[in-house]
């Protein structure tokens, strides 16, 4: 089976965004996306070099809420950053040490990071161990940092590493 269905939560997950994206429940959208949901894992499976084992599902679940929700909470305050005094603006690199191993693990918080306004993850070191972030505006650089760790790689790290 696995080697029909290399990756089926994948697989669901890219039939699910094909229907939301084309916003229909048509019956050849749905035997499209199926097709693509069948074919893009099978396809791109030998660019997986480990498999992606999910201990936890609903921590990835409640992972994903609090990532949507900082993405819009984090809107307003750049669009208020942006239109105020730019003058006022402290932008900062920040060095996050990682708790993490598993390269998806790193890779999930680094496109998290982006993904979220006002910060952008720069550089991974060498030994994979202290990601470089850009911070739009910092006032507690280490309250950030703090932040990221607990919100983001906390449950990224009970997902992912507990495998």
């Amino acid at each position: 089976m696995k080697k029909i269905l290399p990756h089926p939560i994948l697989s669901l997950v890219l039939w699910l965004v094909w229907l939301l994206l084309n916003n229909t429940v048509a019956p050849g959208h749905i035997l499209l996306g199926a097709i693509l949901a069948f074919f893009i894992p099978l396809l791109t499976s030998g660019f997986w070099p480990e498999k992606v084992c999910i201990r936890y599902p609903f921590t990835l679940f409640k992972f994903v809420l609090t990532v949507l929700w900082d993405i819009m909470i984090a809107n307003v305050i750049v669009a208020k950053l942006i239109l105020g005094n730019k003058d006022k603006l402290q932008p900062t690199f920040l060095h996050i040490p990682l708790d993490i191993e598993q390269p998806l693990a790193i890779s999930l918080l680094a496109n998290t990071i982006s993904l979220t306004p006002g910060t952008v993850s720069c550089d991974l070191s060498e030994d994979k161990k202290t990601l470089l972030v850009h911070g739009l505006h910092e006032e507690d650089p280490e309250a950030t940092i703090n932040e990221i760790k607990q919100r983001y790689e906390q449950p990224l790290k009970k997902v992912f590493e507990s495998c």
